[in-house]
């Protein structure tokens, strides 16, 4: 079945980086356009990220835009998002997600403060 396992998330100082990956397994990766979603507590789950098949197309969350940086390695099925110069309000449970199989992972969580 298809499954989505989240990892990568911490505390981190505000200003710091975090790299989250998101194994992917039991579809066909390479042929599924990725997203990243974040919930922050209280909130609605909020769109970060979206990647293309093969990595050319990248669109960003206005938020995010300059900070993080979304890619995927298609020959080991991983997606990734980078996340530098990192901010209290993008504290929250970060989600991978595959439209086409309408898949979500367990989500790994975030927390920026000092």
């Amino acid at each position: 079945q298809v499954q989505l396992v989240e990892s990568g998330g911490g505390l981190v100082q505000p200003g710091g980086s975090l790299r989250l990956s998101c194994a992917a397994s039991g579809f066909t990766f390479s042929a599924d356009p990725m997203y990243w979603y974040r919930q922050a507590p209280g909130k609605e789950r909020d769109f970060v990220a979206r990647i293309n098949l093969d990595g050319s197309t990248l669109k960003y969350a206005d938020s995010v835009k300059g900070r993080f940086t979304i890619s995927r390695d298609n020959a080991k099925n991983i997606l990734y998002l980078q996340m530098d110069n990192l901010k209290p309000e993008d504290t929250g449970v970060y989600y991978c997600h595959t439209s086409l199989n309408n898949a979500w992972g367990q989500g790994t969580q975030v927390t920026v403060s000092s």
